[in-house]
């Protein structure tokens, strides 16, 4: 198995809803905000190399939004999602899995283009996984997530017969590959973990958005239900520590992975690194 991580350029969001609770004096020393209250955060992926798989895990926010929309959002950086597959050796047409963990825009929107006025998969060749229950959550969204379920990113994948659910399809991840499922962020979003040179890597998706996060209290005011993503942070931070866990971050703008210590304080980062360091 190789792994790779795909950075596909950086974007901005609000650093108080980021953050939730956690006040502004506090949170403002980990990832320093703009004059507009913004924050920079990555948009990585992962990418799985297992015999003749290719499995990229989520495929940031792609380019295909309009001038207004990325007025908000502010998608900046060198990277692209091709571009990063290329520095790898690798095209969109030799990936044959994507594993969407959820379908917010930051997470899902590379994985459909946009040509003239038609949409389609970037991956042409790719099963895209979600599952049941997440994609009726997307798919006839809350009023308070619905600006994070775009039609544009979601439709195009069940209408190029490419989308598959991990309960319903037979599903045949290479064996180091495993989902779990945590619903406090949003609903029956997936975790892949990941076994590799005898270590556990989890990706950590919006359960875990940056190293930042880490503390309990440090809950995104994004999340449809904190007290559930409190309760699901003590017990996967709980395991990870425990077992020497790595964890991968989706967002933080400089961490890509860690591992855990137990302090007086509670569970806190303890050495940070590249993936390729492994």
């Amino acid at each position: 198995m190789n792994l790779f991580t795909i950075n596909t350029g950086f974007f901005k969001l609000d650093g108080g809803a980021m953050f939730g609770v956690v006040p502004k004096s506090i949170w403002n020393k980990i990832n320093p905000a703009d004059e507009n209250n913004m924050c920079s955060w990555a948009l990585r992926c992962l990418l799985i190399q297992e015999g003749n798989r290719l499995v990229l895990v989520d495929t940031g926010m792609g380019t295909k939004q309009d001038t207004k929309f990325f007025g908000h959002y502010y998608l900046h950086g060198d990277d692209t999602l091709e571009k990063s597959l290329a520095a790898h050796g690798f095209t969109t047409d030799e990936v044959t899995d994507v594993i969407l963990t959820h379908l917010h825009f930051d997470h899902c929107g590379g994985a459909i283009k946009k040509e003239g006025e038609t949409y389609s998969t970037t991956f042409k060749n790719a099963t895209y996984w979600s599952n049941d229950r997440h994609w009726k959550w997307a798919t006839a969204p809350n009023d308070r997530e619905k600006a994070s379920f775009l039609t544009e990113n979601i439709l195009p994948m069940q209408q190029s017969g490419q989308l598959k659910f991990i309960e319903t399809a037979p599903v045949d991840f290479p064996p180091n590959i495993m989902i779990r499922q945590v619903f406090g962020h949003t609903e029956a979003m997936m975790l892949p973990q990941i076994n590799y040179k005898g270590r556990t890597i989890l990706y950590m998706a919006d359960l875990l958005p940056s190293a930042g996060h880490i503390p309990l209290p440090y809950v995104m005011a994004y999340d449809m239900f904190p007290l559930t993503t409190l309760n699901e942070k003590k017990s996967f931070l709980t395991e990870a520590q425990e077992n020497d866990y790595v964890l991968f971050f989706e967002h933080d703008p400089l961490i890509e992975c860690c591992t855990l210590q137990l302090t007086d304080r509670g569970i806190r980062m303890k050495d940070s690194f590249k993936l390729y360091e492994l």
